[in-house]
């Protein structure tokens, strides 16, 4: 398998920390969004989104990080990343889509590009946008762990609610948002981190 990647990619980080956990094999292929190597024409052949991550698995290419994920655990079962009760499969996603799809795309590279080069916002607004984002997301993700939490976002194994989640607080740390209001999220990541598979998806140690 080969990913497409890019270090600071939190999309991307997921899908790491989803291959580390299976234990599997892949390659890397650093994708510098900074610099819009995800426009160059090689890379819209494979994926026309001009996105990361791209995850080439044999003759399988696959974009939209958390249909990797989900390609991952029904192609390679253990440890499975979904609970096998529905009821707690679909809290598992439904906290992974409140980070994938609420908090994410309103803090991603392209917008913040979009603020300050078309709308000439400064680093202030551009900081103030971020951080009230990031608030507005995790301050109802907050109340909803505490239902369905042991120790990590859904029982006592790492889901893909876990692996959505970890990536978003790296991100929010970066940009110096408050954490104290978030306990339950700040105990639940540090358990995360702990772990082998997740340290190892760290941005640092990537190439790029």
């Amino acid at each position: 398998m080969e990913l497409y990647d890019y270090w600071r990619s939190s999309a991307a980080y997921r899908v790491r920390i989803a291959l580390n956990l299976k234990g599997l094999e892949y390659a890397q292929t650093p994708i510098d969004l900074r610099a819009g190597a995800q426009r160059d024409e090689g890379f819209l052949e494979l994926n026309p989104q001009g996105l990361v991550p791209f995850l080439q698995d044999g003759e399988v290419g696959l974009a939209q990080s958390l249909a990797i994920i989900e390609y991952l655990d029904e192609r390679h079962p253990e440890p499975p990343l979904l609970p096998d009760q529905p009821v707690r499969r679909a809290q598992a996603r439904a906290i992974a889509l409140s980070i994938a799809c609420d908090i994410h795309p309103l803090n991603n590279l392209r917008v913040l590009q979009y603020l300050e080069r078309a709308l000439e916002c400064d680093e202030s607004v551009r900081m103030a946008w971020y951080r009230h984002w990031i608030a507005e997301g995790l301050r109802p993700l907050e109340a909803m762990l505490p239902k369905t939490a042991g120790e990590f976002c859904v029982g006592d194994r790492p889901t893909i609610a876990d692996v959505c989640l970890v990536p978003q607080v790296y991100n929010a740390r970066r940009y110096h948002c408050d954490l104290e209001p978030y306990p339950t999220i700040r105990r639940i990541d540090e358990q995360c981190r702990a772990l082998d598979a997740f340290a190892r998806a760290l941005p640092d140690r990537q190439p790029r």
